[in-house]
């Protein structure tokens, strides 16, 4: 599987709700950046994203460039929240190493996010 298809396969996972599948791609030592929650190993991202992967409801990927060990990928998040239904889009670097990820920087429109969440 090319880095490419294993980010793509980490998405689809975590974004369908397989997120035990989508943990079996990254590295016990996984970090991860993005503007709500950075992550310093696989177990904290784990416990910092549960909340985004309930309300994930698919992705689309719009293109991917790899080069190497890294993969840039722009993509909308599906989400359903109690606020509404919608898409988020996202840009993420991610280096992988040995077929796992080994990091992640997310980068999207925070307020994109915040229009989907519930107010009070």
């Amino acid at each position: 599987m090319s880095n490419a298809d294993i980010f793509r396969t980490y998405l689809e996972r975590f974004t369908s709700g397989d997120v035990e599948g989508a943990a079996e791609l990254l590295a016990d030592e996984f970090a991860f950046d993005g503007p709500i929650l950075q992550a310093k190993d696989k177990a904290e991202f784990l416990a910092g994203s549960a909340a985004a992967a309930a309300m994930a409801r698919g992705c689309t990927i719009h293109h991917q460039w790899a080069d190497g060990d890294d993969v840039c990928s722009i993509y909308d998040f599906a989400m359903e929240t109690l606020a509404g239904t919608g898409a988020i889009a996202m840009a993420e670097w991610s280096v992988i190493r040995n077929q796992k990820l080994v990091s992640s920087r997310l980068l999207f429109d925070t307020a994109a996010m915040a229009a989907l969440m519930p107010q009070g």
